[in-house]
């Protein structure tokens, strides 16, 4: 234990003659440094904290704004219109500072120009509130942008065009709308016509008119109250009644992974590559501290909340009997590592400087070699963040809410992210296409204990070096991570980089404390609790089929020849793909049950001809365009259904309408991952340097997940999930569903393809 003896500042001991201190010089050091450290980023708050505040001001141009007022008082013109001599004449009299006329005259105009500048600074934010109210330019056709989109855009930029931080814009931001409920019940009746008959169909109108005109306008006041004071009045409920609140395993059910790159390696060496990663992550979240990274912006001025990002390292789901609570900090020191059924805390800093990649690198590599065998209950340990929240939240409570298990589990929940190592080795082999899927199954679930599900996310480490990302949801959506990950991914493979051996660059200190074993005391009725939720998060594992894989015939650049959104082909391919899994089209095409009614003709043995195919097919992209782009906009169906929802059940009024409406099971969840949020290099004169995105579980036992990354021109990575449960799904088979009904689509077009 001398690690632990060096993180010691000082002991003492009682003797015969008194008491006997015996000073650590290099623990006081440390403490001195990290105390220093701790300083600098409470000023660099403060600092970025009043930047923020006076943003799209500054402190220049509140010395600008003094100045002239100031040269137009020397040259006898009053821009004040009088204000200027009401304050002078309001400062108190008598002796101190304001004694000279000349201090009172100086002290007068500061006043009136910092109130000049203040009124300035909220006039520009709320006018440029109302200019990001405007939501037109998204249903304007690509390549036909109206004046008034046109003069819109120039005052947005204008307004924020000075070099904005990270949060700069928060407080600009409108707040999300409440929709109508006659448009939102609308607009659920449009999405739902197709899929019923009309015996169907005319009893879910009839229930949603009753509802429109008896429960819902007492229901909809409630909304309206409270986004006058909320910025977002779905976020919150949506987080706790959605994620926070649910009882099942986060396992497969909620959490989610991201791919590393997969068509280039840096390295084989299993610790260099996490040298660099945790480096980079490291060097990313002190820019996210600092507010130094620029905030994402949608065609590059209209900017998007940053808020999620908040809570993107040092946070923990925290387990309890009926709801969790996502613990975050607002800085932690080290990172918390498993290996062979060993737990080990590593720092991430010596002293207030942050370890060098070399220097990771040698850490990793000695808990790699340390052949220490696990202590009794610690190999499967995570498996409680794998099982049932209830079941967890129980066992912390009973057994790790003292002594040194109380110590060892703060160490995993109080650190910046979680490090899994694994002995096995993944990678994506193109001339093997189940190398993918396995590669993804590793990511999602592992073997159950070795990723710690309840943080923020898990790096995970392969044998080969090859990376990966476990993440839980309820702090943010995918698009974040993603963020991080496109920084991390660029930085490793353009900044950093290796020898020509794989290792880190530079000599490591070999004077650095080792990395720090967990203590743990697990008895045998914790033992048990371990073992039974590893069996449940291991029955959720094995159930799982997950079929990933590359398609190569084209990517976006065909699709744009199409005339099409890359999206809406995508996902019109995916219903396409949906509606034949069971044999119900033997033509080519049939039609796309969620996207409304002009789909409904999209099958060959219907007798249409291409044209007319076409023509059906572009309406129904141009409507589900349409859903998405209102869905954006904060005019969504199921967030506001869903906000009514949760009011009835505050309120105890029943309604049959939602009720039914919000136990429709989504057999069918999709989602898109975005890629090229950060410019770190560029795609062209790079192509290879492709992540193949992630994926997630099926939401529903009878249904599929599937997420897809339109990697560039010329490809797209698809991650289809179902359960083997299930009779009714089978993911290879549907993924090859995908295929056909992309390739059926470009034939519309009569648009050629690249070798598949």
């Amino acid at each position: 234990m001398a690690e632990a003896h060096q993180a010691v500042a000082f002991q003492f001991t009682v003797t015969p003659d008194g008491v006997d201190f015996r000073l650590s010089r290099e623990a006081l050091k440390h403490v001195y440094l990290s105390g220093i450290n701790s300083w600098k980023k409470r000023l660099i708050r403060i600092k970025n904290g009043i930047l923020r505040g006076v943003y799209p001001g500054s402190p220049t141009s509140w010395l600008v704004v003094v100045m002239a007022t100031m040269g137009s008082s020397f040259c006898n013109v009053d821009v004040s219109l009088g204000l200027i001599g009401c304050i002078q004449r309001c400062l108190p009299q008598g002796c101190g500072p304001y004694q000279t006329p000349q201090t009172r005259a100086l002290l007068s105009m500061a006043i009136f120009s910092t109130g000049v500048w203040v009124t300035s600074i909220f006039f520009f934010r709320q006018t440029l509130k109302l200019l990001l109210s405007y939501h037109g330019w998204m249903f304007e056709m690509h390549g036909k942008t109206s004046n008034l989109t046109r003069i819109w855009a120039m005052c947005v930029r204008l307004l924020s065009s000075r070099h904005p931080m990270l949060y700069s814009f928060q407080t600009s931001l409108p707040k999300l709308p409440v929709p109508r409920v006659s448009a939102t019940i609308q607009r659920y009746l449009e999405s739902v016509r197709p899929l019923l008959d009309d015996e169907e169909y005319y009893r879910m109108e009839m229930l949603a008119k009753e509802f429109q005109n008896k429960t819902a306008p007492r229901l909809q006041k409630y909304l309206v109250l409270k986004s006058w004071w909320a910025s977002n009045y779905v976020s919150d409920w949506w987080e706790e009644y959605i994620y926070l609140r649910g009882r099942n395993p986060l396992v497969v059910n909620s959490n989610y992974y991201v791919m590393d790159l997969v068509l280039i390696k840096n390295t084989d060496v299993q610790a260099a590559r996490l040298g660099n990663t945790i480096h980079a992550m490291i060097m990313y979240r002190r820019k996210l501290d600092r507010e130094e990274i620029k905030p994402v912006m949608a065609l590059g001025i209209v900017p998007m909340c940053s808020y999620q990002m908040e809570r993107m390292f040092n946070t923990t789901r925290v387990p309890g009997k009926e709801t969790d609570v996502l613990q975050h900090l607002s800085d932690s020191r080290h990172v918390a590592v498993y290996h062979k059924g060993r737990f080990f805390k590593l720092w991430l800093y010596e002293g207030s400087r942050l370890l060098k990649p070399q220097d990771l690198e040698m850490q990793f590599q000695r808990i790699l070699d340390d052949p220490s065998p696990p202590q009794p209950g610690e190999e499967k340990l995570a498996a409680l963040t794998a099982g049932g929240r209830v079941e967890w939240a129980q066992a912390r409570q009973a057994f790790f809410s003292s002594g040194k298990n109380k110590a060892a589990l703060e160490a995993i929940e109080r650190a910046a992210f979680f490090v899994a190592l694994d002995e096995e080795s993944y990678h994506y082999d193109p001339e093997d296409e189940a190398s993918l899927s396995l590669y993804g199954k590793a990511l999602l679930h592992g073997n159950c204990y070795n990723r710690w599900f309840d943080k923020s996310f898990t790096l995970i480490s392969f044998k080969n070096g090859q990376l990966g990302l476990n993440a839980e949801h309820a702090w943010a959506d995918a698009p974040i991570i993603g963020h991080l990950w496109e920084f991390v991914l660029g930085t490793d493979s353009f900044h950093l980089g290796y020898t020509e051996t794989g290792h880190c660059l530079g000599k490591p200190n070999p004077a650095l404390p080792p990395p720090m074993r967990l203590q743990w005391d697990i008895p045998k009725q914790c033992q048990a609790v371990i073992e039974s939720s590893y069996q449940v998060a291991k029955a959720l594992a094995d159930d799982v089929e997950l079929y990933c894989f590359q398609f190569l015939p084209f990517g976006k650049g065909l699709i744009k020849k199409c005339r099409t959104s890359p999206d809406a082909f995508v996902q019109i391919a995916l219903q396409l793909a949906h509606f034949r899994r069971a044999g119900w089209c033997q033509g080519p095409l049939a039609r796309f049950t969620p996207l409304y009614i002009p789909g409904q003709g999209l099958c060959a043995g219907y007798g249409g001809e291409k044209a007319d195919l076409r023509d059906l097919f572009q309406k129904a992209a141009k409507k589900h365009q349409n859903m998405y782009r209102l869905a954006m906009t904060g005019a969504g169906i199921d967030r506001h259904l869903f906000c009514l929802y949760l009011v009835s059940k505050y309120l105890g009024v029943s309604s049959p309408f939602l009720a039914e409406v919000l136990s429709e099971p989504w057999r069918l969840s999709t989602s898109q991952i975005p890629q090229s949020q950060i410019r770190m290099f560029d795609p062209e004169q790079h192509p290879n340097h492709l992540g193949a995105g992630g994926g997630f579980g099926p939401v529903a036992d009878d249904g599929y997940g599937v997420s897809y990354m339109i990697a560039g021109e010329n490809t797209i990575f698809f991650h289809v999930s179902s359960k083997f449960s299930s009779s009714e799904t089978n993911a290879q088979r549907f993924g090859n569903h995908i295929r056909q009904a992309l390739l059926d689509l470009a034939d519309l077009f009569q648009v050629p393809k690249t070798n598949s």
